[in-house]
């Protein structure tokens, strides 16, 4: 891998999204009482800041300043934050999810400067290297990811990951295992219970099962709409800042363990960085890849050990069982507090996982 800079933003852009958040046109909003999307007077407040006061470019510059490479005889281009300790430490592989970016771990990266850190933009995200299909799925990524730790000589790693990131880490250990010394994980992929779950379930997972469908069908709509109209949902959502907003900030909103706002986990600024950097990069399009072409996890199990850390405001937290049947569990810790985004929210207890996970590494 190369060291890499990461494109700028042009004056031009930057003044079509203020013109664009200018023009902004305010719609009837359903009245009832229960949550349906983002809360009007929050969204109001966050384009206004967006408009008037946030300062993209500041932000934009300590993205880039961050140590990236990028991959130069891969099939696809990959493009990561490498963070390089010693020749001999151990690599610990992040991998982010959906609706973030590499900026999920940011928190985490200065407790990891004992160990080398290796954080790809997963292709179809934000500071991603272009690729040619736009997006790939999760187990084309894991195969990409694999590519680039081989071209790096970093492997075999810890691979640390929640939401989508979890089913390219899963398909990492079971597509190439000389490459995963051992897994971190914050949930075990829907698609677990949603496609053929097994049929021997206990209560416990018959429970975890039912309360799975049922948060998909109160909160699940985006997942559907994601994968089976993705180029339809895109349109709006690439050509609108404030639908953009809305989407994904109502996510940051309702994953996150706070106390009902949004302030709780993130400033404006923070909040508003994370939307930024779909918004300029274009990509929300192609991070929909791996929800359209998901397909079956054809492997039985995987081999590597693996540490789960489940955060109680978490979106489905399955019991320990039913991840027994997928994975090696070795470490198993509830939390308390943390959501979603648990590296962001909770650094420290997301920390005890990978170090758990580095413990427990099988020699290489």
């Amino acid at each position: 891998m190369r060291p890499d800079e990461l494109p700028r933003t042009g004056r031009a852009d930057l003044d079509d999204l203020r013109e664009r958040l200018r023009r902004y046109r305010r719609v009837p909003h359903v009245q009832l009482d229960r949550p349906l999307g983002v809360p009007a007077p929050l969204l109001d407040a966050l384009l206004e800041h967006w408009r008037d006061a946030y300062d993209w470019r500041a932000h934009e510059e300590r993205v880039a300043a961050l140590p990236w490479e990028r991959t130069e005889r891969t099939p696809v281009p990959v493009r990561a934050v490498v963070a390089r300790a010693a020749p001999d430490a151990p690599v610990v592989l992040l991998l982010h999810g959906w609706p973030d970016s590499v900026l999920r771990f940011e928190r985490l990266l200065p407790h990891l400067a004992d160990v080398t850190v290796v954080a790809p933009a997963l292709p179809g995200f934000p500071f991603a290297a272009p690729v040619p299909t736009g997006g790939l799925s999760a187990t084309a990524t894991a195969d990409a990811v694999a590519d680039a730790v081989r071209e790096g000589g970093f492997g075999p790693c810890v691979v640390s990951a929640g939401d989508v990131g979890c089913d390219v880490a899963e398909a990492l250990a079971a597509r190439h295992p000389d490459l995963v010394a051992a897994l971190h994980l914050t949930d075990v992929s829907q698609y677990r219970f949603l496609v053929d779950p097994p049929g021997d379930l206990d209560a416990e997972e018959r429970a975890y099962v039912a309360r799975g469908h049922r948060w998909q069908a109160a909160e699940g709509g985006y997942m559907h709409e994601q994968s089976t109209r993705p180029n339809t949902l895109a349109v709006g959502l690439g050509d609108s800042p404030a639908a953009l907003a809305a989407w994904v900030v109502e996510k940051l909103l309702r994953w996150t363990d706070g106390d009902g706002s949004l302030t709780d986990v993130f400033t404006p600024d923070e909040a508003l960085t994370w939307v930024s950097a779909y918004w300029f990069t274009g990509c929300v399009g192609t991070s929909f890849t791996p929800y359209a072409a998901a397909a079956a996890k054809d492997w039985a199990s995987v081999p590597a050990p693996a540490v789960f850390t489940v955060f109680a405001h978490d979106l489905v937290n399955a019991p320990r069982r039913f991840a027994e049947r997928f994975f090696d569990v070795v470490a198993w810790r509830e939390f308390e507090r943390g959501g979603h985004f648990a590296a962001w929210e909770r650094p420290e207890d997301y920390l005890w996982g990978v170090r758990t996970a580095l413990a427990a590494r099988r020699p290489g």
